[in-house]
């Protein structure tokens, strides 16, 4: 019997990945406040809200999937761009968290970002000299770093209670692109950061099958001078590329 899994954003570009790469392995349930149709696995809800949450997420859920995604312009000057910014990357995942809790769903596998340690990376090129890890000082450039971060932080959190029985893992995402071929052929910078549709698919598989408790893991595949470092998700994921941005070159 499939493992049920609930994507809360699941109507964009990861989702759909996951979606297409992972439909025969698990049974898929997708909260949206943007969705394609209203049917038995779409579900038009709020995420802002956390009583609609605890109502739509289906009980029997094996792991929740937060790809809450918003694009905002001056957040750090515009009051309503930044209450935007805070409602759906911090607010929603504190509440994605806490409905996991409620409902004794056992896993929360977060769309974090590389974004958590953009300082020290331009152009897709690491300044430190060496690819940039988990264990590097997170230095941010901007909100969205900040408030992925900061959720990060509250998952850590709430999975170190004791009575909790919640696994939290991280995944601080290079780039994904809808259209992959197209994309790494018109942009540099994702020949160095991009994630292929097989790596995604591959990575999120492996982080809903982790036994980790809490754990945090850049999401980037072989690419040629990446400027993060996969180590740790090799290490304690399972994770090995199996396609980067000069195989679909």
């Amino acid at each position: 019997m499939k493992k049920k899994v609930t994507i809360i954003g699941g109507a964009g570009t990861i989702g759909s990945i996951l979606m297409k790469g992972l439909s025969e392995k698990y049974e898929f349930f997708v909260l949206d406040k943007n969705i394609p149709a209203q049917t038995e696995n779409y579900k038009q809800i709020d995420a802002t809200n956390f009583e609609q949450l605890l109502k739509n997420i289906p009980k029997d859920s094996h792991a929740l999937i937060n790809l809450l995604t918003i694009k905002t312009e001056n957040d750090l000057k515009n009051i309503d761009q930044f209450q935007k910014m805070t409602d759906i990357h911090f607010t929603s995942s504190f509440y994605i968290l806490h409905a996991a809790i409620t409902l004794g769903i056992p896993k929360v596998v977060y769309a974090s970002s590389n974004h958590t340690t953009d300082y020290y990376e331009k152009d897709g090129i690491s300044s430190l000299g060496r690819e940039i890890t988990t264990s590097d000082y997170p230095f941010q450039r901007g909100l969205y770093g900040v408030l992925k971060l900061a959720s990060e932080n509250i998952g850590h959190i709430l999975a170190r209670e004791k009575g909790h029985n919640l696994s939290v893992i991280n995944l601080r995402i290079g780039s994904v692109q809808e259209d992959e071929h197209k994309a790494v052929r018109e942009k540099k910078r994702l020949q160095h950061t991009l994630l292929t549709h097989q790596d995604t698919v591959q990575l999120f598989d492996l982080a809903l099958q982790s036994m980790v408790e809490y754990g945090s893991y850049y999401g980037v595949s072989d690419n040629p001078g990446k400027p993060w470092s996969t180590e740790n998700a090799r290490q304690e994921l399972g994770f090995v590329s199996k396609k980067n941005a000069m195989d679909l070159l």
